[in-house]
């Protein structure tokens, strides 16, 4: 009898387990991470003023939440051993800042690596986990970026780093969203899910460029996260994302992590592009320029809510990549509602005239078109033609009729 209960029990607590897990990030996270904008100048005043921006520009009313608070922020351990933040850069501490974004019905995400150190050396959470993992709760943290630098290459040491601080976070009584950024060697999509991650980098960093031109291996730009990204479909839904990382937009060859390695700049079509192809391939999407001096072109790329309805959709279903060549490349996504977006990508150095037949993409009978960036109806067919300017994507909402 006694045995039958243990069961029982260990039954009960198991599906508990799983529906906290199966509830986080059930679409892809959306805000604005410190990175690339300010680096190891990470502080509580610029973040702050960042979440002021995001409310002020009206980017939480479309669906931004987080403020993510990436790699520098580390005081190093008390004599407890607990994280600290570094008291220069947060004299008011984590705790307050959290406060300062719950109070506006925004989310707090934070950073640390599955090693002693993190990628810019500061203080990681190797051997830590529990305890870190407490502190970020009493903190009122909502995610944690878990980076891989300085660990070690193999696969499965990988795995067990990462189950270890999804354990300790599923344990340290507050729902954490856990990003697993090992950058996409030992094939993350395959596994992360399974160790407990809710999304997962499948690149190295995107640096702020259309696409790699033989800087490096960790030298990627948009496509290069595209080609990846989208093939990769099978793994993408509710509450586990292929992490494209960081929209560039609006950064314009910022100086910084997403200026080395070739990032001069993107033209805006590229940026609006960017944007476009993270919302179909429903990449979580974190903004990186600086929110409080924006153009009116990168604020409407940003804010545009019918785009960004097809990265929250609730079905999750990544678009998956129809036609590839070296002109065109098309994406097909059903949404919830019955309804399909289709995207259309001009890859070349020319604008280009498309013609494309909703029944090679296997949408058959008539659709109401409604491109999305000119929010207007364009017509009733069973085709689409039209120009495509060069690193153009043209996107489109089908419904049957």
């Amino acid at each position: 009898m006694k045995a039958k209960l243990f069961l029982l029990m260990a039954f009960f607590v198991g599906v508990q387990a799983f529906a906290q897990e199966a509830k986080l990030a059930l679409t892809p996270p959306m805000g604005w991470m410190s990175w690339n904008f300010l680096a190891d100048k990470v502080n509580e005043k610029d973040l702050r003023e960042m979440a002021d921006a995001m409310v002020a520009n009206g980017l939480v009313k479309a669906g931004y939440q987080y403020i993510f608070i990436d790699d520098c922020w580390q005081g190093g351990r008390d004599y407890k051993n607990n994280i600290i933040a570094d008291p220069k850069k947060f004299p008011s501490g984590i705790k307050a800042l959290a406060d300062y974004l719950h109070a506006k019905g925004m989310k707090l995400g934070i950073y640390s690596d599955a090693a002693p150190l993190t990628c810019a050396g500061y203080t990681g959470s190797l051997n830590f986990e529990e305890q870190d993992a407490k502190t970020f709760a009493s903190w009122g943290v909502d995610y944690l970026k878990y980076d891989y630098c300085g660990a070690p290459e193999d696969v499965e040491t990988a795995k067990k780093r990462y189950t270890k601080m999804a354990n300790a976070l599923r344990k340290s009584g507050r729902d954490i969203v856990l990003g697993v950024c090992e950058w996409g060697p030992r094939k993350p999509w395959e596994w992360a899910a399974q160790a407990g991650g809710q999304s997962w980098r499948a690149t190295f960093d995107l640096r702020d460029k259309w696409k790699d031109k033989g800087n490096g291996i960790d030298a990627v730009g948009v496509m290069d996260v595209v080609d990846r990204i989208s093939e990769l479909s099978q793994y993408a839904g509710p509450g586990h994302w292929n992490d494209g990382d960081m929209l560039i937009i609006g950064l314009k060859g910022h100086k910084g992590p997403s200026g080395d390695l070739g990032g001069k700049g993107c033209t805006d079509t590229e940026y609006q592009s960017q944007m476009s192809l993270w919302c179909m391939l429903n990449s979580p999407l974190y903004m990186s320029n600086d929110l409080r001096n924006m153009s009116d072109v990168t604020q409407k790329i940003l804010s545009n809510e019918e785009v960004l309805a097809l990265n929250q959709d609730v079905l999750g279903k990544q678009a998956e990549r129809k036609i590839k060549n070296e002109t065109w490349n098309i994406f097909v996504k059903p949404l919830a509602n019955g309804d399909f977006a289709v995207a259309v990508l001009n890859r070349s150095e020319a604008t280009q005239t498309a013609q494309v037949n909703f029944a090679d993409l296997g949408l058959m009978g008539k659709y109401e078109i409604r491109d999305l960036w000119q929010h207007q109806v364009l017509g009733k067919d069973k085709q689409w033609k039209g120009k495509v300017d060069a690193h153009e994507t043209k996107v489109f909402r089908l419904r049957k009729i």
